[in-house]
């Protein structure tokens, strides 16, 4: 059943997340707290081995929508932060006061609030901040559906096992050159350079095959299977997005930091 619920969901979200992307800034940011939200109560559940830490996850919560409402209402990225650093904190001494993982309860903060920061950041501060999401989210998508099929259809040697032992070689290069292609023929569309686009895709799907192995290595760690069961054929909110945290982060650090333009060549 999967290979039926997970495509349909998986496009129902797509489009979802386009829709919501197009619309206004403000609006995709509500979305990107939404969704934060519920990955923070998956975090500390599989931080705390399946039990529910409401405490921790509220902390996470409120930092992220509080951080995102401070980029919104300031336009600077480094006072929100900021904003994070007192969350991981009352995280942390709320998890050592049970002796519960402290700092993996405080790295939740991190861990969710920097993309939340980085997609909010590229949507509304970037003149054309969704056609770099929607590059960047097709580079993602097509990772994870070429790692899947290649991964199924040749099987071979596990990449990683220590740290997700179903990934292997055939799935990551399989999955890294159909983001390659999948970007590639996006930025020809747009009349941008193909080539620039292939090459650029290849490599930034390191950064997403780097995000389903930390979230593998995560649930491994607590022996946790799934990191829930809200969406049907992926899993929890952050089964689906673990590649996305990571891509965001490295995306808004190539635009903002290295000053980068992801669209080669495309007409604003």
């Amino acid at each position: 059943m999967d290979w039926i619920t997970r495509p349909l969901f998986g496009l129902a979200l797509a489009a979802v997340a386009i829709i919501v992307l197009f619309s206004h800034p403000y609006l995709f940011a509500a979305l990107v707290v939404a969704i934060s939200i519920a990955a923070a109560w998956e975090w500390h559940r599989i931080v705390s081995k399946g039990r529910v830490h409401r405490a921790e996850t509220a902390v996470n919560a409120v930092t992220v929508a509080l951080a995102v409402t401070v980029l919104l209402g300031t336009r600077q990225i480094w006072i929100a932060l900021i904003v994070l650093a007192p969350g991981a904190v009352v995280a942390w001494w709320l998890a050592a006061s049970r002796h519960a993982h402290p700092v993996w309860h405080a790295a939740g903060i991190l861990y969710l609030g920097l993309p939340a920061l980085a997609l909010t950041a590229l949507r509304a501060f970037e003149p054309r901040g969704a056609m770099v999401i929607v590059g960047m989210f097709l580079i993602v998508w097509a990772t994870d559906t070429g790692a899947l099929i290649f991964g199924n259809l040749i099987g071979g040697p596990r990449m990683a096992p220590v740290l997700s032992p179903s990934k292997t070689w055939a799935g990551t290069i399989g999955g890294s050159l159909t983001a390659a292609a999948i970007f590639a023929a996006f930025i020809w569309f747009m009349g941008g350079s193909a080539g620039e686009a292939a090459l650029f895709g290849f490599v930034f799907s390191i950064a997403a095959h780097a995000g389903d192995l930390f979230e593998s290595f995560v649930k491994r760690r607590f022996g946790i299977k799934d990191s829930g069961s809200l969406i049907p054929g992926h899993g929890g909110v952050l089964d689906r997005m673990d590649s996305t945290l990571a891509a965001s982060a490295v995306m808004a650090l190539l635009v903002f930091v290295a000053g980068l333009n992801p669209l080669f060549g495309v007409a604003a």
